[in-house]
């Protein structure tokens, strides 16, 4: 059932109106050239040699406010090995695959996917402010399931007529691609669906590109009915600055519950150290460890895939050197599971 509620539709305010051009000019400006990534980092040019002879089909996409992160003339950097295009995406590996986990099969209508009792998720873009190589989606059919506008509208009548769906989980691509105009709308419309309780948005943007949490964007959210909660994705403490700080700071004005979910990446956090680092900067700025994921085996991401067994070892590590609250929960994702499969 869907509820009558008031529609409030007042023009931003200046300072709003600057504020989302702020972070859609650093977006337009995102590095889109291996070439030039390499020369902001001073790294050898042979290296922007190789990642631009990488032919799979996935382009480079990086802020500069992320590749600021980058330690210069280090081509092992934990933040440019999670951009950099390598020439071994284009390998056939057993077992790695476009549609890793099954997501066609899990379709509704619209952009709307369900592979869980109780909880559905909305695609809304196929867009990213970041390219991250080992993405799950990186092969995903985005316009043809129904990540749009059109796909959108669908979507909310098919969530209407099912009232076993009480969470809403909005992701992509990012959901925060979208302006705070057009995701008002939508967190309105969810709002007026009875049977709702909560939403969750799964997003990228607070780390990668932090000037997108605006204090619009943290209004609409603490303005609705339902219970809101925002995952973002961290997978190295050098990512979480000062400006992803301040951030999450304005983000807690309206989203109650921040969770982080990081994956185990060869050569990026496979360390004891490096993930309880990571543990120990989420606390400090207001998230909580929640999911540390075994890598979904897309097609072009084996590079990255660390063993189950190397992961329990890790776990084992930080429950010996953090408290319960600061240690993810190691988890795969499997097709066809009633939920997560917990590994440790």
């Amino acid at each position: 059932m869907i509820m009558q509620m008031p529609v409030r539709n007042s023009p931003p305010s200046p300072a709003a109106s600057a504020a989302s051009a702020s972070w859609k000019r650093e977006l337009a400006d995102a590095v889109r050239d291996p070439a030039e990534l390499c020369r902001l980092l001073g790294l050898d040019p042979a290296v922007a040699g190789q990642a631009a002879a990488a032919g799979s089909g996935f382009p480079l996409l990086v802020p500069r406010g992320f590749i600021a992160r980058m330690k210069p003339r280090d081509p092992a950097d934990p933040l440019l090995l999670q951009v950099l295009p390598r020439v071994e995406e284009d390998d056939e590996v057993a077992g790695f695959s476009a549609d890793p986990l099954a997501e066609q099969q899990a379709r509704r209508a619209g952009g709307l996917i369900q592979k869980y009792a109780g909880r559905a998720l909305l695609l809304l873009t196929g867009g990213c402010a970041v390219n991250c190589r080992y993405c799950f989606r990186r092969e995903f059919p985005y316009t043809e399931s129904g990540a749009t506008p059109a796909g959108r509208a669908v979507a909310l009548e098919e969530l209407a007529a099912d009232s076993s769906i009480h969470e809403v989980i909005l992701s992509g691509g990012d959901p925060l691609l979208l302006d705070d105009l057009q995701l008002a709308r939508l967190v309105t419309d969810l709002g007026r669906i009875t049977h709702l309780r909560r939403l969750r948005i799964h997003s990228r943007l607070p780390v990668v590109l932090p000037s997108r949490v605006t204090t619009d964007l943290t209004a609409l959210l603490s303005a609705s009915r339902l219970a809101v909660s925002m995952v973002i994705h961290a997978n190295h403490a050098a990512e979480l600055d000062d400006a992803v700080a301040a951030a999450l700071a304005r983000l807690a004005g309206g989203v109650p519950l921040r969770f982080n979910q990081a994956v185990l990446l060869r050569g990026v956090n496979d360390d004891a150290d490096i993930l309880a680092a990571l543990s120990e900067r989420l606390i400090e700025v207001g998230v909580t460890p929640y999911y540390l994921h075994l890598l979904d085996p897309v097609r072009g991401a084996a590079g990255f895939a660390v063993s189950e067994t190397r992961g329990r070892e890790l776990i084992d590590q930080l429950r010996r050197r953090l408290p319960g609250y600061a240690v993810p929960r190691l988890a795969r994702e499997r097709p066809g599971e009633p939920a997560k499969v917990w590994i440790a």
